[in-house]
């Protein structure tokens, strides 16, 4: 299959029928998830590979192959060390490149590639990239840095990149050229959805230039919403810091009559930081993500909802996800930042105004608290399950990358560590199915109904 032919565009969400109990065949090919390599790897790993290989080398896309026959089954390569590697440890020069927003564990990323080729192949030209794929282009002026294990040895306890970020487009051309330059032989790009565009794009430059670049990618992302990854890193951080912010929101609420607490959590498209929080923490009676609609009037609209749980308990926790209601905004002017995602509105800023005017018409004294923690969530050091995460994202980063693969991203799936094409991530968003097991626990941990007003008999 050649790199212009638009691959897997026919794909359909596929995560949420795993979590629904939904046996259905995925709309990819065993042959979709093959991973290119930059040639036969022919060079002995200086690694010692007597213990720790698996003897498989897949892991099934679906758990259950009995009961969904596909010929040929459709597996993820595991990510591990191989035995003969492509690259000459000796000859090696790799970079790694921070994009996007910030998210827990990204430091501990970085350290995990530069321990892993440092002492794992004794690779001792590396390099950062400054400031995200602005780094790559010369008018920013944005030097390399060196990284060494002196250089990282300390930077998985501090929240956010040493080697910094930046959003917005750069000239795939430009940065080729500049891995030319430099004659960098892999590239490391931690980054979310965007990035991995722009990373399957650079791949796409690097092949029909002929060159031998591998270019590998961590997917980075708070939400969770990377198709083909069970877990991103740093998720697991964002909802223990969540769910502080939750029990405060909590204690507010309680402290007053018909108290509110209302926490607005990052997630634009897809509400696994709002929803997972909420059931870890079980002292949220309303959660609202973008997957789910909901209207606010009516008798079966949130507020009345509201109104009653205020009237028998006197007090309530919402949490609301940032991509949720976008419907109830004027859609005039749609404005995107630099990296050209949509702008999205405050909903947490729109509901604590619209619930404070819903019960001052009702004449009920009310006394809400707003909460905003998401710039604390993302910038936070990595809690010791994310580091641990991240690390081992890392190391399996570099065995792909010194065998000689490309285009390839590193992924947890079934809780065994694989990898795949980044086409595969990119095709399309995961999201929170409204059947899914993770729903329906929300649901009966909040005892929260469907917010949809039954339409009028006869229409």
């Amino acid at each position: 299959m050649s790199h212009g032919t638009p691959l897997f565009s026919q794909i359909v969400w596929q995560n949420r029928l795993y979590d629904s109990g939904l046996i259905m065949k995925p709309k990819f090919t065993a042959e979709d998830t093959k991973v290119k390599r930059l040639g036969p790897a022919t060079i002995k790993s200086p690694m010692n590979l007597s213990h720790g290989r698996s003897l498989n080398e897949q892991i099934l896309y679906h758990p259950y192959p009995g009961l969904n026959v596909m010929e040929p089954p459709v597996a993820f390569e595991l990510s591990q060390p191989e035995e003969y590697i492509y690259f000459d440890p000796t000859k090696v020069t790799a970079g790694i490149v921070t994009c996007g927003g910030l998210c827990p564990g990204l430091n501990n990323v970085i350290r995990a590639v530069v321990l892993g080729l440092y002492h794992g192949y004794h690779v001792r030209s590396i390099f950062g990239i400054r400031y995200g794929f602005q780094g790559f282009i010369p008018e920013y002026g944005h030097p390399l840095m060196p990284l060494t294990p002196d250089v990282v040895a300390d930077i998985h306890e501090q929240g956010g990149t040493i080697l910094g970020s930046s959003r917005g487009a750069q000239s795939i051309e430009r940065i080729v050229d500049a891995l030319e330059r430099q004659n960098m032989n892999m590239l490391f790009i931690i980054g979310g959805d965007g990035t991995l565009n722009a990373a399957a794009k650079i791949a796409r430059e690097v092949s029909e230039r002929g060159l031998k670049i591998a270019v590998v990618s961590i997917p980075k992302t708070i939400d969770n919403d990377i198709s083909c990854v069970s877990r991103s890193f740093g998720f697991e951080t964002a909802v223990d810091t969540a769910t502080q912010a939750i029990q405060c929101a909590h204690t507010e609420a309680q402290s007053y009559p018909n108290g509110i607490g209302l926490v607005k959590l990052m997630g634009r498209y897809s509400g696994f930081i709002a929803a997972t929080a909420a059931v870890a923490q079980r002292d949220v009676n309303f959660v609202l993500i973008p997957e789910v609609e909901f209207e606010l009037e009516g008798p079966r609209g949130f507020f009345e909802v509201l109104r009653s749980r205020l009237e028998k308990r006197s007090h309530a926790v919402i949490v609301v996800a940032e991509g949720a209601g976008q419907y109830f905004f004027e859609s005039d002017e749609v404005k995107t930042d630099e990296s050209g995602n949509i702008r999205l509105k405050d909903i947490g800023k729109y509901l604590q105004d619209a619930i404070q005017k819903y019960f001052q018409k009702l004449n009920i004294e009310i006394n809400l608290k707003y909460i905003d923690p998401s710039y604390i969530i993302r910038s936070v050091s990595a809690n010791t399950n994310d580091g641990l995460f991240s690390a081992i994202l890392g190391q399996n980063a570099v065995h792909a990358a010194m065998a000689g693969k490309t285009e390839v991203l590193v992924s947890i799936w079934h809780g065994v560590y694989c990898q795949l094409p980044i086409q595969l991530a990119i095709a399309e968003r995961k999201q929170i199915h409204p059947s899914s097991r993770l729903w329906i626990n929300v649901l009966q941990s909040t005892g929260q109904p469907e917010f949809i007003n039954e339409p009028s008999p006869g229409t």
